[in-house]
C-alpha cells in the first residue's frame, strides 16, 4: 500500500457538518450531536475514497493569531464574538456547536486520530508545516481556498476541497489550480492577497479582481515583481499602476497574513491508521447517540489499517 498522509482542517469540516446535518438528534444529556455525526461521516467517506495510511486532525489552537491581527486589524473581525472586559477574542461559534467540540475531540481520540495544534497559530499553519515536511504524499482536506497555495505535484501534495459539499469534492493539483485561476499554486498566496477575501476580512487591492491579479502575476511572476513594475511605471496600464501604488501599505503586510507558516516546531505523533477498539467505538456511539456514524468511521479506518 502506497503511504499517504491525510490532513484534516478540523474546524472547516465540523462547521460544515454543523450546518449541513439537521440538529434533530441529541445525546442523552440533551446536546445536539449533528456536527459530531456529520464530522464522523466525513471521515468515513474521505478515508474510504482517498485511502490514506496516516491521518492527523489539525486544530486551531489560535483561530485569530494576534500577530496576524497586528498586521491587518480587520483580519477575521466579523467572526469575533463581543469580548467582555478586554478578554481575548473569542470566535463566534454557535452555542449548539460549541457544546459538540469536546465530543468531536473525544471521538477523534477513540478512533486513534491524533490532534495537532500550535500556540499562536491556526490549523492552516499546522497543515502548511506538515504538508511541507512530509516525506510521503499528502491530501489536505479543507474548505479554505487559501490552502491552494500548498498544492505541489512534485511533492505529491493535493488539496481535497470541500467548498462545494461532500458530494462534489474537488481534487486540486497544479493543473487544476492553473485552469481555475490562471496562476500556479506557488503564486496563489500573492493572488489571494491582491484579490482579497471578505470571509477573512482581507480587503485586497481596490479595483483588482481575480482576472487582473492573474494577468499581473503572469507578466511579473510574483507580488514583488508587480510592485517593482508599478514603481517603474512599466508593464501595466496607468489605471492598474495607480491601484497597486495606492495599496502599498496593505501590500506591505498582506503576504505575511495570507501565506501559511511552514516552519512550526510540532510534536511528533503516531499518525498511522490502526483499527479502533470495537468496544470503545460502541461505547462512544451509545454515550453520545452517534448511531452508525461512529461505526462507519471506524470501519473505514479498519479497512486501511
Amino acid at each position: 500500500m502506497t503511504e499517504r498522509l491525510m490532513l484534516l482542517d478540523s474546524a472547516s469540516l465540523y462547521f460544515r457538518a454543523f450546518y449541513g446535518v439537521p440538529d434533530t438528534v441529541k445525546a442523552a444529556d440533551g446536546r445536539p450531536v449533528n456536527a459530531v455525526r456529520g464530522f464522523l461521516d466525513m471521515i468515513a467517506k474521505l478515508v474510504a475514497t482517498y485511502e490514506p495510511t496516516h491521518v492527523i486532525a489539525c486544530w486551531d489552537d489560535d483561530w485569530r493569531p494576534q500577530w496576524r491581527v497586528d498586521l491587518i486589524p480587520s483580519y477575521k473581525t466579523h467572526r469575533v464574538a463581543e469580548a467582555v472586559d478586554s478578554a481575548p477574542d473569542i470566535e463566534e461559534v454557535p452555542d449548539p456547536l460549541e457544546l459538540q467540540v469536546p465530543v468531536i475531540r473525544e471521538a477523534l481520540g477513540t478512533l486513534g486520530i491524533p490532534i495537532v495544534g500550535a500556540a499562536e497559530h491556526e490549523a492552516d499553519d499546522v497543515i502548511g508545516t506538515l504538508a511541507s515536511t512530509s516525506t510521503t504524499p499528502v491530501d489536505v482536506i479543507t474548505g479554505d481556498r487559501d490552502l491552494f497555495q500548498l498544492v505541489n505535484d512534485s511533492r505529491g501534495v493535493r488539496v481535497i476541497y470541500t467548498g462545494r459539499g461532500m458530494s462534489k469534492l474537488e481534487v486540486l493539483t497544479d493543473e487544476v489550480v492553473v485552469s481555475k485561476y490562471g496562476v500556479l499554486p506557488s503564486q496563489y498566496a500573492d493572488f489571494a492577497a491582491m484579490r482579497g477575501d471578505a470571509s477573512d476580512g482581507l480587503p485586497g487591492v481596490a479595483g483588482v479582481g481575480e482576472k487582473t491579479a492573474a494577468t499581473l502575476l503572469a507578466a511579473h511572476g510574483d507580488l514583488d515583481g508587480i510592485r517593482r513594475a508599478a514603481d517603474a511605471g512599466e508593464g501595466m496600464s496607468a489605471g492598474v499602476r495607480a491601484k497597486i501604488l495606492a495599496a502599498a501599505e496593505y501590500l506591505d503586510v498582506a503576504p505575511r497574513v495570507v501565506e501559511v507558516v511552514r516552519t512550526l516546531d510540532l510534536p511528533d505523533v503516531d499518525s498511522r491508521i490502526s483499527a479502533p477498539d470495537d468496544d470503545a467505538v460502541t461505547q462512544l456511539a451509545d454515550t453520545w447517540s452517534l448511531g452508525s456514524s461512529a461505526k462507519r468511521a471506524a470501519a473505514a479506518l479498519t479497512a486501511q489499517a
